[in-house]
């Protein structure tokens, strides 16, 4: 069964930092392309970037040159370092391959308030 599990969300204030991790099981990591995606309240589910199994990324223009995705084969992790976070970054973070499956697991929440 494939799982995913998310993690290092919280509150940040305004131009504050968070790194997310994320933990994948059941599927072969090292062989497909994997991707962060958020979900804002209210909002549809939305990919904000993706990273090959070479190392590859790809990034949406609202998180360009402020996000940062990585991933490591060996140990089947994908992280999400962000910078720059603003009020409108505040949504649940989720990790799934690119396509996503259907199995999202919790998310990780991040709040970017005062």
């Amino acid at each position: 069964q494939v799982h995913f599990e998310a993690s290092g969300g919280g509150l940040v204030q305004p131009g504050g930092s968070l790194r997310l991790s994320c933990a994948a099981s059941g599927l072969l990591f090292s062989l497909g392309t994997m991707a962060w995606y958020r979900q804002a309240p209210g909002e549809e589910r939305e990919l904000l970037a993706r990273i090959t199994t070479g190392g590859h990324p790809f990034y949406v223009d609202a998180v360009k040159g402020r996000f940062t995705i990585s991933r490591d084969n060996a140990k089947s992790t994908i992280e999400l370092q962000m910078n720059s976070l603003q009020p409108d970054d505040t949504a649940v973070y989720y990790c799934n391959t690119c396509p996503s499956r259907d199995d999202w697991g919790q998310g990780t929440q991040v709040t970017v308030s005062l």
